[in-house]
């Protein structure tokens, strides 16, 4: 059973309204001529239709033909189409694409040389029916596959090969609606101009295009003077499309409007009237079936495409939320559990459990009660009892064995809790800040990114690739807001590359472009190269350091490196004092720093979640400084990250700023603290960070250094080997000094050879 808006359909009741539209199909499409010679849609219609409606389409042609009186002028298509139906009747074929359109092709090719070599026309004919019978074939091919997705999906899918069978189809059978003419308005061209306008009203001016030139095809095909009617409907539906999305009338009247115009500027004169005519009840079709579409039933591929990463966005964003309020609800919690597992009253329950049972109870708690009150008050508040402590208000106590027991103990268990507490108050804050990281990693995570796809750039390096018998997972290619290539490499961990350079100078040939290539990032079970085109600034790194008096190791750990975005780093850190220790702690800092980074992970989010795991990893004291430099390649942004860390200088344009940030280093706290802030920065400016072990009071002197010259390395190694002077504390501490300078490259453009 079946209900179309209301409407209960039976079985057979389908199977009836089915085969009388196929008849009606056959009948109106028999009489349809394309390029001069009769029209083989009713027969790519039969081949591409069932076992019952196949039949159907016979029977509605060759009803046509005996009342045309036309029936030997297309003896060819109906022997054809006999022939179709006999094979479908007597044959497994069904629906399957394929041998529709084969069976359809034959069947004409059949009926052709039959009729050919009784009429002795047999070899003038032949490479015509060939050449006929391999479009009706491909026009079949096409129906089924349009018909068969339609039956699986319930959509009409215009991406791909079924976008390919959609745009064959129509072409065909707009060109025998063409034909079709009821009191001088053209089906065809009306039909054509309500699809164009509806093209380009849900889907702009590429789809108004394409609409209305797959329209004039048909109709050319049908004949000259029905192409030339709607020559112009791609150029009016293209221009309509950019004002697509408004009210459907300001559509229809910019439809007519230009129509017109185009009409009367290229001067065409033949049948205005009536091409107005048609274009205008064409619109009016339009205006009734527009509020009805929806885009349920119709897909362009490109929707995904566009739409994908806005859901993502929102997913991430919305889930971000969720966690927030999760946070927010288990502090409440954690706060009410608290408040309940505070110890009631332990006076009242002392008293009541030693006291009740001694004959001088009605006495003390009697008319001694405040005296009592305020004795048993003095024993709670006591962290240690004793018969030396125990209150001379209570001399005459006949249980003062068991009191000094039960309040001793109920002593310690206040202890207990209030460590237990505050424990349980430092993993609470621990925890939240852990949540809290999370929120803020997921919601970075799902921030749209502006860049623009290469698919033929994904394509071609996959295949250069393959051919040398590197297989990886995915290949993305893409360009920045810039215009500057980055490819992205995920391989599968396990199978790797042996070496990065070789997969960079096979790609760089192939593109005949140079590449650079960052160091691989792994996420454990995946590892991901970037190959970029070098940005339009280089950053030169310069460091100097020096161990402390009586330390074989610096406690320091620097390093500088590009994620292959087009963003720099420089990473200084110092560690809890010297020597070993100190660097253990600076160098885990600086390593969890640059795989998070590498990761995806944003500066601020990476810290906290490198702090969480510092406060957590052990219960002895332990922390170390976080001193980063971010500079964005392509723009020479410039971003100054420090948690705990000495202060850093900034040279531009003949001035020097100093950076100082209030904050405590990693590790200390369970929240963590971070200073971040942006900087002008450009060509030929420098920068100076250094570890603690630079006495702050001796800025001057390195002011003057910086503004001495441009030597990067030269003033770097003058401020290491002076750092005794720098810092006259009596206490040494390790030193390091780094020192950058950003230059512009001289780059030429270069594409990329596809």
């Amino acid at each position: 059973m079946f209900r179309i808006k209301g409407l209960k359909l039976s079985n057979n009741s389908l199977m009836i309204l089915s085969f009388l539209s196929a008849m009606a199909s056959g009948f109106f499409l028999s009489g349809a001529n394309i390029a001069g010679v009769a029209s083989f849609a009713d027969i790519s219609l039969a081949g591409a239709l069932g076992v019952v409606t196949s039949p159907a389409v016979l029977a509605g042609s060759l009803l046509r033909c005996i009342v045309d009186g036309t029936v030997g002028k297309n003896i060819v298509k109906i022997i054809a189409m006999i022939i179709i139906v006999i094979t479908k009747l007597f044959s497994d074929i069904g629906n399957r694409t394929k041998a529709c359109g084969f069976f359809t092709a034959f069947g004409i090719f059949v009926s052709g040389m039959l009729i050919s070599a009784v009429l002795g026309e047999f070899f003038y004919k032949l490479l015509f029916y060939l050449f006929y019978s391999v479009l009706s074939g491909l026009t079949a091919y096409s129906a089924s596959l349009v018909i068969m997705s339609l039956k699986k999906q319930f959509v009409i899918e215009l991406s791909g090969k079924s976008g390919c069978a959609y745009a064959l189809v129509y072409i065909v059978f707009m060109s025998a609606l063409c034909g079709i003419e009821i009191y001088s308005l053209n089906i065809g061209m009306m039909i054509g101009t309500a699809v164009t306008l509806l093209a380009s009203y849900y889907y702009g001016h590429t789809g108004g295009a394409l609409c209305g030139a797959l329209t004039s095809c048909g109709a050319f095909l049908a004949s000259s003077d029905a192409g030339m009617t709607v020559v112009l409907l791609p150029v009016a539906g293209l221009m309509t499309g950019y004002i697509h999305r408004q009210r459907t009338g300001v559509s229809v009247v910019a439809f007519v409007s230009l129509s017109f115009m185009l009409m009367v500027l290229t001067g065409i004169t033949k049948n205005n009237i009536g091409i107005m005519l048609n274009i205008v009840s064409g619109a009016v079709l339009f205006a009734v079936i527009a509020p009805c579409y929806s885009d349920k039933w119709v897909s362009t591929g490109t929707d995904s495409g566009t739409a994908l990463p806005d859901i993502i966005n929102a997913r991430m964003s919305f889930l971000s939320d969720s966690i927030g309020t999760v946070r927010a609800e288990s502090g409440k919690i954690a706060e009410v559990l608290a408040e309940n597992s505070k110890d009631v009253d332990g006076v009242s329950r002392i008293s009541s459990k030693i006291c009740s049972n001694c004959y001088r109870n009605d006495l003390c708690w009697g008319s001694e009660k405040a005296v009592t009150q305020k004795a048993f008050a003095k024993l709670s508040r006591q962290p240690e009892i004793t018969y030396e402590t125990f209150p001379y208000e209570l001399q005459n106590c006949l249980k003062k064995e068991e009191l000094i027991k039960k309040f001793a103990k109920a002593s310690r268990e206040r202890m207990t809790a209030r460590i237990l507490r505050l424990r349980s108050s430092g993993n609470q804050q621990l925890l939240s800040e852990q949540i809290k990281i999370t929120e803020e990693i997921i919601r970075s995570v799902g921030e749209r990114i502006d860049v623009r796809y290469s698919e033929p750039i994904s394509r071609l390096v996959t295949k250069k690739l393959s051919r040398y018998g590197i297989v990886p997972k995915k290949v993305i290619a893409y360009y920045n807001i810039y215009n500057r290539l980055i490819i992205e490499l995920y391989f599968i961990t396990a199978e790797s590359p042996a070496s990065t350079s070789r997969i960079c100078d096979l790609i760089s040939d192939e593109l005949e472009m140079s590449l650079d290539i960052t160091s691989p990032a792994y996420s454990g079970r995946e590892m991901r190269f970037r190959l970029f085109e070098q940005p339009q600034y280089a950053m030169e790194v310069y460091g100097a350091s020096m161990c402390a008096k009586g330390s074989d190791e610096n406690g320091d750990t620097s390093t500088v490196f590009t994620d292959g975005t087009g963003i720099g780093y420089v990473i200084l850190s110092d560690g809890m004092g010297s020597g070993k220790s100190a660097s253990l702690e600076s160098k885990l800092v600086v390593k969890m720093f640059r795989k998070l980074i590498n990761s995806g992970v944003g500066c601020t989010s990476a810290i906290k979640l490198i702090n969480s795991i510092m406060v957590a990893k052990s219960g002895d004291e332990s922390f170390a400084t976080l001193d980063a430099v971010r500079i964005d390649l392509d723009s020479c942004g410039l971003t100054v990250i420090k948690s705990g860390a000495s202060a850093t200088l900034i040279r531009h344009r003949g001035n020097i700023l100093k950076v100082t940030s209030p904050t405590f280093p990693i590790g200390i706290y369970e929240q963590s603290d971070v200073f971040t802030s942006r900087y002008s920065f450009e060509d030929g400016d420098m920068i100076v960070m250094f570890s603690d072990g630079i006495d702050e009071s001796q800025y001057k002197s390195i002011k003057e250094l910086l503004l001495g010259g441009d030597d990067v390395k030269k003033i770097v190694c003058e401020i290491c080997e002076k750092a005794e002077s720098f810092n006259p504390s009596v206490r040494s501490d390790d030193v390091t000094v780094i020192g950058i300078r950003v230059r512009k490259r001289e780059r030429q453009q270069s594409v990329p050879s596809v």
